[in-house]
């Protein structure tokens, strides 16, 4: 426990010099609400604690910049990320937590690979940082925040299948860019909840 609070402690040192201070007080606060759930579900508070820490190392440049970034690491770019660059920060910052910060927990780097678009069977790091970054305390534009913040600690695949159903919603009347990682998700826990009988007051 003491040598994972020092680590904790060192990466929030390096975090605070790197990133902007809302960004700062975003990663604590998504590290926070991470360590909750994983209270709630039983998962191991301290991965839980570094995921959400870490979620997004990457996002301290442009989305231009983290793209020639990306492709000088040779971390692949899909043609659908190069249309909506606001995801890539993920794929970036998972490379930068194993390569710069020596993170080699395959479990958090899926999570903060994967934080800003979801995908299909997600574990339950993924989908608890997925939400957490959502829900945090410090968000507040969402107008289903009450909503999804009360069903994070009911259900995580109902809460993972309401965001997903939201965003793409929104982006589908912003006529913006949909990563098809996206629809992925969306189509497997939307099935997920079908299969079980719980997907709009089915039984």
């Amino acid at each position: 426990m003491e040598n994972q609070c020092s680590q904790i402690m060192m990466f929030r040192k390096q975090l605070k010099n790197r990133l902007s201070p809302m960004r700062y007080e975003h990663s604590l606060s998504v590290s926070f609400t991470c360590m909750s759930l994983a209270m709630r579900y039983g998962y191991d508070m301290n991965k839980a604690e570094l995921a959400g820490l870490m979620h997004d190392c990457g996002k301290r440049f442009s989305d231009e910049v983290i793209l020639k970034k990306c492709l000088k690491h040779g971390i692949p770019v899909t043609e659908s990320e190069n249309k909506a660059l606001a995801v890539l920060h993920a794929k970036y910052g998972a490379w930068l937590a194993e390569n710069k910060y020596q993170i080699r927990d395959e479990e958090i780097l899926s999570a903060i690979a994967c934080h800003t678009t979801g995908k299909p069977d997600m574990t339950t790091l993924d989908k608890i940082l997925y939400i957490a970054d959502y829900i945090e305390p410090r968000r507040y534009k969402a107008e289903n925040l009450p909503e999804m913040r009360a069903m994070a600690y009911v259900d995580l695949d109902q809460t993972m299948y309401a965001i997903l159903d939201g965003t793409l919603e929104y982006l589908t009347k912003k006529g913006g860019s949909i990563d098809p990682m996206t629809r992925e998700a969306h189509i497997y826990f939307k099935q997920r909840l079908e299969s079980k009988g719980e997907l709009n007051g089915s039984v």
